[in-house]
């Protein structure tokens, strides 16, 4: 938790000199070559949203959400990953299909959204967005492998939420414990698009320029984040209409 902290601390301390033209030029650092990458990257993780979105649309329309888009899915992912780098157009289907069923399995709660409010969708998708955007910027500004050193400890919080999900569904859970597993996983994966988006700048320093996979990361980052603010937005709507209702009574 101290070095989450150091990270944010770090961000706002040094507002005043680090975020001018001085800090700007940090972009230099990354080459025409890296920054080609990067574009590919991040066009590539909004068409995997686009297809994301088609398959929550999907699910809405005919149920199709549930445990076989969710092993649709990780199949999918599985197989992009295990699939040649030269085979692109190949590898490209398989995420946009890795996006779809992903959009279906979340489908059931974007739904549940829509009917209790739609603007908690929109809000919890534009809250996402600029989160996402934020931070990856942020990790761009920064010095080369300025944040990498979190990766170990962000695997260590993933380990511990993965124990969590498993203590609760084998004991059960209270509200408190769902809270705590809740806002540490939003924080989690806050912080590895933070640590991802350096570690591919990174890695295409070294010729790694394989922006499918990359995408593939950044849209499991971004998936993850959304599904959490989500959730937190729709508890909090439904606790005020609580609270409305027994006013009323």
């Amino acid at each position: 938790m101290e070095s989450f902290t150091s990270f944010f601390d770090s961000q706002t301390a040094s507002s005043g000199n680090r975020w001018s033209y001085d800090s700007l030029k940090n972009f230099r650092q990354i080459s025409p070559v890296v920054q080609t990458h990067l574009k590919q990257v991040y066009l590539a993780l909004c068409c995997a949203l686009v297809s994301s979105a088609i398959g929550a649309y999907l699910h809405i329309l005919w149920n199709i959400g549930g445990f076989l888009t969710i092993l649709g899915c990780m199949a999918t992912s599985v197989w992009l990953l295990s699939t040649p780098p030269y085979q692109e157009q190949k590898r490209v289907s398989l995420l946009l299909a890795s996006a779809l069923f992903q959009g279906a399995s979340v489908g059931p709660l974007i739904e549940l959204a829509i009917q209790f409010d739609p603007s908690i969708l929109v809000g919890a998708f534009v809250g996402c967005a600029l989160a996402f955007a934020c931070f990856s910027a942020a990790a761009m500004v920064a010095r080369r492998r300025e944040y990498l050193y979190l990766g170990g400890l962000l695997s260590s919080g993933l380990s511990i939420l993965f124990w969590l999900h498993f203590a609760s569904s084998m004991f059960g859970g209270s509200v408190a414990f769902f809270k705590f597993e809740l806002y540490f996983g939003l924080l989690v994966f806050v912080g590895y698009i933070v640590v991802d988006t350096q570690d591919i700048i990174e890695k295409a320093h070294f010729g790694d320029l394989d922006y499918v996979k990359h995408a593939l990361t950044l849209f499991t980052d971004f998936a993850a984040v959304f599904v959490r603010i989500l959730i937190i937005m729709l508890k909090n709507a439904s606790e005020k209409e609580e609270k409305k209702k027994k006013k009323r009574n």
